[in-house]
């Protein structure tokens, strides 16, 4: 019997060359400027889920169903085994209610799972092939240290991290300036919208070409594919015969990892895009039509994204069944704090702003639909990285996890530039010309 043949992803702009998985990762932006989805979506049968035994375990089965023709079965259980080693655990709060903590990983962000999964990938990749990589990350708070942690160290990778300067928390910036091997953090004068603007550019820029460049942000395929997997673990924890996941979103790759587990066959009634003040994309399924406006600062910070790069994958994806398959709120920050306190007091939880954003998201969804079938919100990040926005909402602050407490004790390495490609280049370029 003949091996089906490898997924090929394709560009949502149609003018790129399909590529295998172990390509698109590599080349992360495609040619034409799109973002890689699959040609083919690999349907899952509901064993997967119903008897899955571990996290490692299902992940391995599920990415394998992806990856044949591109990496053998052993290669994806080392490398889900070596990458996903955390707890992934769904905490019920009552009525129906239930929070999937993806928080447990080194760096206590849901991104985590991406990154990780991704460096590892990647490594075999060019081991393989016998080249080096320069992965350029735009980041509004957790993936950069995600993506820095994952890749630290890695033979034939060099890291440089953009995040804006005085626009994540303290914790966040901490975890993303400590000095680790291969990786230099640059604190751009400017917004996330500018950091992800200057990754893009670089694509894009001849000075970059002596070198092959690919990025880690959610616009990597390489990151989408690991980001499915938590929902379908939720479905294996709970029991669900059906589900609604409420997803904190910004940038939309979480979102869209999700999508991508619906149209494997996983039992998912219905989405929900739980956003901050940053509303394009509520508004956009309330009928406004995809107008992108400038990121505003909130206390959710990493999903202040004005400028969501997985929308052209969501349409790409969904096209015009994007509002039937997902409902949409925004929050502001005094809600946020509100819901913090609420959650608390009522439930004994203490939600991160990110989470705390899904969880009124999701009470909304409820009152709006009558809907109660099972729901599920992704906890995003550990509330002790925000400590400051605990102390606001609650008159305390959390405790630090060791992984946070021994961050004050590490040597930082960070270079201030303007949100402007030269200023960039200017500074980069050297590291990877040393191979720093």
């Amino acid at each position: 019997m003949t091996a089906p043949a490898p997924i090929r992803f394709v560009s949502t702009r149609g003018k790129a060359p399909a590529l295998t998985f172990d390509e698109a990762l590599l080349q992360g932006l495609a040619s034409d400027g799109g973002l890689y989805i699959p040609e083919r979506v690999p349907q899952l049968p509901s064993t997967v889920w119903r008897a899955a035994r571990s996290f490692p375990e299902m992940a391995a089965e599920v990415l394998a169903r992806w990856l044949q023709g591109v990496f053998p079965e052993e290669t994806v259980s080392r490398v889900t085994a070596e990458a996903l080693s955390f707890p992934v655990p769904l905490v019920p709060l009552g009525d129906g209610l239930y929070v999937l903590e993806l928080f447990h990983g080194p760096t206590l962000s849901f991104k985590d799972f991406g990154a990780r999964t991704m460096a590892r990938f990647a490594r075999e990749v060019l081991r393989r092939r016998d080249e080096r990589l320069l992965v350029l990350v735009a980041t509004s708070g957790d993936t950069g240290s995600a993506v820095a942690d994952g890749f630290a160290g890695l033979e034939r990778v060099q890291v440089g991290l953009l995040y804006p300067y005085g626009q994540v928390s303290p914790v966040q910036e901490r975890q993303l300036i400590v000095q680790r091997p291969g990786v230099q953090a640059f604190a751009v004068h400017g917004t996330f919208d500018d950091c992800q603007r200057l990754v893009k550019s670089a694509f894009a820029d001849p000075d970059f070409s002596r070198v092959r460049l690919s990025s880690a942000n959610s616009i990597n395929v390489g990151r989408l594919l690991p980001q499915m997997l938590y929902y379908i673990w939720a479905v294996a924890e709970g029991g669900f015969d059906e589900v609604v996941f409420c997803v904190p979103s910004g940038n939309l790759g979480n979102l869209t990892g999700g999508v991508l587990a619906a149209l494997s066959g996983l039992p998912v009634r219905r989405f929900i895009a739980a956003h901050n003040a940053n509303d394009f994309f509520p508004r956009f399924l309330a009928g406004e039509g995809p107008a992108f406006g400038p990121s505003r600062r909130t206390l959710s910070n990493a999903m202040d994204v004005g400028a969501p790069s997985n929308f052209e994958r969501l349409q790409a994806l969904l096209g015009a069944s994007m509002p039937e398959r997902i409902w949409g709120t925004s929050v502001s920050d005094k809600e946020t704090l509100q819901t913090i306190r609420q959650v608390y007091e009522t439930t004994g939880y203490l939600a991160d702003p990110h989470t705390a954003v899904g969880l009124e998201a999701a009470r909304r969804y409820r009152e709006a639909t009558g809907d109660r079938a099972p729901l599920v919100v992704l906890a995003t990040a550990h509330p002790a990285k925000f400590p400051e926005v605990i102390r606001q909402a609650l008159d305390f602050e959390p405790e630090a996890p060791e992984a946070l407490a021994r961050l004050w004790k590490q040597e930082v390495s960070v270079v201030h530039v303007e949100a402007d490609l030269e200023a960039l280049k200017a500074h980069l370029l050297p590291h990877v010309a040393a191979g720093t």
